[in-house]
């Protein structure tokens, strides 16, 4: 009897002994916090990774904002992308800093302000959402130990961000962006554009019509185009988009005006499609990337 009750105890330490070393490893995740936001007079939700050793310590953290694509919510790169297990293992083994990620439901806002004004969504994450989030957790509100990316819709808006914003963040990881040259717009079926670009750029608009005053504000090429070097080389960019994904042209297109401007940055090219299988075979290099960035030489 006294050997069974010893084995048990022995059992039951070993099982304490691996839950709290798993605790001790594994980050948490806050799958649904809300901004209430004055300029688009509704709550946006946002999902947030924290660290493993959060909780545990007093220091504050580097913060990388991820942005997910059309079709998706806040919840995608978790439900998805599991961003979380991917974020603790790459922190476990040093591959990445220990950092809090945050991911905002962007809607189908491609990020930036609508030509109308009726939604201001890239007003919203500059002024309001971004302070908010950094007030809340404890995070290096400052552009050295700030970085951004996504997916698609959410590679664009990280795009955008980092070549509106180059005092804001020290790097970006744009997957698959949605990067689009003129002649993509121009020839864009009219269902297409009505129902993706149209709220973005001006409705029922055909042919050069669409190469309107807001396309050109909110095009990557153009504003890669229209920068500087000195302006353009304050971000580190890495780019990163399939061979057999129908964004290889816009991405193509992106690395080849920043090579002609002499901007540094990293290009891939892997095997593979617009898909989550992509995306989170992508992520790890995409944050060792950022973090990488957080740190001094």
């Amino acid at each position: 009897m006294k050997n069974m009750t010893k084995q048990i105890l022995i059992v039951l330490l070993l099982i304490t002994s691996a839950l709290f070393s798993y605790a001790q490893t594994n980050g948490k995740v806050l799958e649904t916090r809300k901004v209430k936001s004055a300029i688009l007079n509704r709550d946006v939700r946002y999902t947030v990774y924290l660290p493993a050793d959060y909780e545990t310590s007093e220091r504050n953290y580097p913060v990388v904002y991820l942005l997910h694509g059309y079709g998706d919510d806040n919840s995608g790169w978790l439900q998805f992308g599991e961003i979380n297990r991917y974020a603790d293992k790459a922190i476990a083994e040093g591959t990445i800093p220990p950092m809090i990620i945050v991911m905002p439901n962007g809607d189908s806002s491609f990020y930036i302000n609508s030509y109308d004004g009726k939604e201001k969504y890239e007003d919203f994450f500059i002024k309001e959402f971004m302070p908010a989030v950094e007030k809340t957790y404890r995070i290096k509100a400052e552009r050295k130990f700030r970085g951004i990316a996504g997916l698609s819709m959410g590679g664009y808006g990280t795009l955008i961000y980092a070549l509106k914003y180059p005092e804001l963040f020290a790097a970006c990881a744009p997957l698959s962006a949605a990067v689009f040259d003129d002649d993509a717009l121009l020839n864009m079926p009219e269902k297409s554009w009505d129902v993706t670009f149209g709220p973005l750029y001006g409705r029922d608009l055909k042919g050069k019509d669409r190469l309107n005053e807001t396309w050109y504000k909110n095009s990557p090429l153009k504003i890669v185009e229209s920068k500087s070097l000195d302006e353009l080389k304050k971000v580190r960019y890495w780019i990163d988009c399939g061979d057999d994904d129908f964004l290889t042209k816009g991405n193509c297109l992106l690395h080849i005006a920043l090579s002609e401007k002499k901007v540094p940055h990293e290009y891939r090219v892997r095997d593979g499609a617009h898909s989550w299988t992509y995306w989170r075979t992508g992520i790890t290099d995409a944050l060792k990337f950022i973090g990488d960035s957080f740190h001094q030489y």
